[in-house]
């Protein structure tokens, strides 16, 4: 037996873990392909193939055509560990580890690209993701080669301060601090201008203010503006360190007559643009905090404790001493601690946490429970299942926290917008200053506060906070509605899709189907059929199979166990029931095994006509009759079809069902059109042809063979009710398992994304109108000048707005 893989294939490109299902799939889809292994961290797949197979050639072409490459691109890191020579083999290599803090320091989108290209350059480290908005870092690194402290103290080499998530003090409170020291400073000094209670040494104690605001809630900036420098980069403090600098450093100068300079003095200028950009960011910070409140609230549901059941006895635990097998008693009214099955007891839970709906779910001995779901009315006895981090709970948070990480792909126009943006600011303030001083001929100082004016006015933090706040609130909004998006590019391109591909059985249909007909052939009665139906089809767990062992029972038929199964994905199984050898399948299975159906055809078209699945059923080749299954629409998918439609969509059903019957069910949805007879391993290659055609496609699915085909599409919208690995593989996953969520989630995305328009156009705005009215273009019709501290309260305010903006989503939710 074979241990080693005969082909080992370069992959790069990779990047999550759906790229990883995509890429074996494609492996696996090569004719003559027995197995595929693919690793993230090698980026390396190991390929085993049947005898005269396909070679390198072929399985790199697959790999091409999936949309990896070969080669290592240019700015693509090479895998950790390993080496060009072995391609990634090796016992030695690591999956990759992501760890997430808390970021603290940042005062724009700036410094978040200073972080993330900075963190970039560290050994082993494979991604890095800063949310500015969140603050929050995601990092993608070789366990191996580094660990949660060397990053941290990486973090802190550039001037930021990196915690883990819960040690971060709350951004809001120490921005009040600074609000209300600099306030208490700052607001005495405009009454002593006008009245000068101490005469000519009233300046005296209007400088003693300011130079206490400057050097102590102003000395942030100048803390933030080194750091930025320090590290190549200019971020908005850059801004506003030159800005109240110029405005004291020229007022210093003034006072004291050094270099020969006397005359009027501003020092309210710097104090109060120092408390104005305070008072915008205080207020900013509540805003983000709003706009992530969702989260805290999620995190806030587990219970803290669980009482364990110990031989017989109660003993009340910290929650994270419960471990997988371990027995917990629930009371009444208290949350369930952990994912697991009722074992003693019966009860309602209320499960709207996870799906929503209000009306508590009954409970009995053998159902599965939700960790922090509220158990209603009886007591419980729980074995757990899954704990900690595995929880369905945990689950669902660390997907939003990945979509709140994740940037979309309209955030690159800003980021590069932010790269140019305080070099081009510093620029225009200088020539703002040459053009009214030396050309102009207006005074010296009218010009300088209007230099000063154009560096404080300009505002990057509105183009960082426009998208990751929007991104933020579209996730909430979902998550509250049921619908979680893994990622914020889902966000964006749910709003690009023009087809949606639905799988029929267990996303548009229920997946129950009952016996509607047996027709047996010539020489063999009903009885005789379904008692070979059910002895071949109790080794199946097709959902066809498992209806058909379902009316056996229910009619009484005793039928015996099989033997030598062999099930053949998409036809249908052969084996042996009572030294019978005996076939269970479709048209194909029965046509590859050379047994006539002509005799039954007529029925048989009559059945598909109206809809029906039909299991053709053979003995020792000669066709013993078939079984005709009908299954029922879900509630809401005709209405579902319908609304996609409504927004402009195709929506496509695919099936392996004959032509006949899928014409039925696609008629009775309404749907635009179907493919028919889709082997499961052929999903993919059907997302794929439209892909082909340059279209942006959305697949809908809920089982292990639509996982290929999830990862496959642009969007990949798993059903919550479905199998764990098509939820893994999906970009976003509907919890309640509500097939009207499809549609939602798509209208949802087109509203994130005309929000994170708005706001990149209103900050886009907001400094091509801006900066040219503190630069002065007003004064010579309108006699109009904007006062630096002023500018400074504008941009202030530009990025609340933004904020704002974004929260207006919440109303949204009502409309879903």
């Amino acid at each position: 037996m074979k241990t080693e893989p005969d082909y080992q294939v370069a992959i790069h490109g990779m990047s999550c873990q759906k790229c990883v299902v995509k890429a074996t799939a494609a492996l696996m889809a090569v004719e003559g392909v027995l197995a595929a292994e693919v690793s993230l961290a090698e980026k390396l797949g190991r390929v085993t193939v049947r005898a005269g197979g396909p070679g390198l050639d072929v399985l790199q072409a697959a790999v091409v055509a999936a949309g990896f490459h070969l080669e290592l691109q240019p700015g693509e890191s090479e895998p950790i560990g390993t080496d060009s020579a072995s391609q990634g083999r090796g016992p030695g290599s690591v999956e990759p580890r992501v760890s997430r803090f808390h970021l603290g320091g940042m005062t724009c989108a700036n410094c978040a690209k200073t972080v993330e290209t900075g963190l970039a350059k560290v050994a082993g480290v494979h991604s890095v993701s800063v949310n500015f908005a969140a603050e929050k870092l995601s990092v993608t690194y070789d366990a191996a080669a580094s660990d949660e402290e060397a990053l941290i103290a990486n973090v802190s080499a550039l001037g930021y301060q990196a915690t883990r998530e819960g040690e971060a003090l709350p951004e809001g409170r120490n921005e009040l601090l600074w609000l209300l020291l600099a306030a208490a400073l700052s607001l005495p000094i405009m009454p002593l201008m006008w009245t000068t209670p101490l005469g000519d040494r009233t300046d005296y104690l209007i400088f003693a203010l300011a130079s206490i605001v400057q050097f102590t809630a102003g000395l942030t900036f100048y803390r933030s503006a080194f750091i930025s420098l320090k590290n190549r980069s200019a971020n908005m403090d850059v801004l506003v360190a030159m800005g109240i600098t110029a405005a004291y450093g020229y007022s210093l100068l003034a006072l004291f007559n050094i270099f020969g300079l006397s005359g009027e003095v501003f020092f309210e200028t710097s104090a109060m643009l120092i408390t104005f950009i305070r008072f915008g960011k205080w207020l900013e910070a509540r805003a983000k905090g709003q706009a992530g409140q969702a989260l805290k609230s999620l995190l806030q549901l587990q219970a803290d404790t669980a009482r364990l059941l110990i031989d017989g006895r109660e003993e009340e635990v910290a929650l994270d001493r419960v471990e997988a097998g371990d027995r917990v008693v629930v009371r009444p009214g208290e949350k369930i601690p952990v994912d697991g099955l009722v074992i003693e007891g019966a009860s309602a839970v209320d499960e709207s946490m996870v799906t929503g709906e209000s009306l508590p779910v009954d409970k009995q001995p053998g159902d599965a429970v939700t960790g922090a779901t509220i158990n209603a009315s009886g007591r419980l006895v729980v074995e757990a299942t899954r704990v900690g981090s595995e929880t369905l709970l945990a689950q669902i948070v660390r997907m939003v926290e990945e979509a709140q990480s994740d940037k979309a792909p309209i955030q690159r126009l800003a980021d590069a917008v932010s790269n140019w943006f305080v070099p081009t600011v510093v620029v225009i303030s200088l020539l703002t200053f040459i053009i009214w001083y030396a050309l102009v001929g207006a005074g010296f100082l009218f010009a300088f506060k209007m230099a000063i004016a154009v560096l404080v006015i300009a505002c990057p933090c509105a183009l960082g906070l426009a998208t990751p706040t929007a991104v933020m609130v579209g996730s909430a909004v979902g998550l509250n509605a049921g619908i979680l998006f893994k990622r914020a590019t889902a966000l964006e391109n749910a709003s690009h899709l023009q087809v949606i591909l639905l799988d029929k059985t267990g996303t548009l249909t229920r997946g129950a189907f009952v016996v509607t007909d047996l027709v047996a052939a010539a020489g063999s009665g009903e009885g005789e059929l379904l008692r070979l139906a059910a002895s071949a089809e109790d080794a199946s767990s097709h959902p066809l199979a498992r209806a058909v062992v379902r009316h056996a029972v229910a009619q009484g038929v005793t039928f015996t166990a099989a033997t030598e199964i062999e099930e053949l994905g998409g036809h249908g199984l052969l084996c042996k029931v009572d030294g019978v050898r005996v076939l269970a399948g479709n048209h194909r299975l029965m046509r590859n095994e050379g047994v006539d159906t002509a005799a039954l055809e007529p029925q048989v078209e009559e059945l598909a006509r109206s809809g029906k699945s039909v299991v053709y059923v053979a003995s020792d080749n000669r066709l013993a009759g078939v079984v005709a299954l009908a299954d029922t629409l879900k509630d809401g998918a005709v209405e579902t079809i319908e609304r996609l439609r409504h927004l402009g969509l195709k929506t496509v059903m695919i099936t392996g069902d004959r032509r006949a019957a899928a014409a039925a069910v696609a008629v009775e949805l309404g749907i635009d059109a179907f493919e028919a007879e889709v082997l499961p391993a052929d999903k993919q290659q059907v997302v794929r042809s439209y892909q082909q055609q340059g279209q942006m496609v959305g697949m809908v699915g809920d089982g292990i063979n639509d996982a290929p085909a999830l990862a496959q599409a642009d969007i990949g919208i798993a059903i919550g009710t479905g199998t764990d690995v098509a939820k893994e593989t999906g970009d976003i996953v509907l919890v309640k398992g509500d097939i009207r969520d499809v549609e939602r989630a798509i209208r949802l995305g087109r509203k994130t994304l005309t929000k994170i328009k708005q706001n990149l156009f209103w900050a886009f705005f907001y400094n091509v109108a801006g900066i040219p009215i503190a630069a002065g273009v007003l004064y010579p019709a309108f006699g109009l000048v904007l006062k630096p501290e002023f500018a400074g309260l504008a941009m202030a305010f530009s990025s609340v707005s933004v904020v704002l903006n974004s929260l207006l989503l919440k109303r949204y939710a009502r409309e879903l």
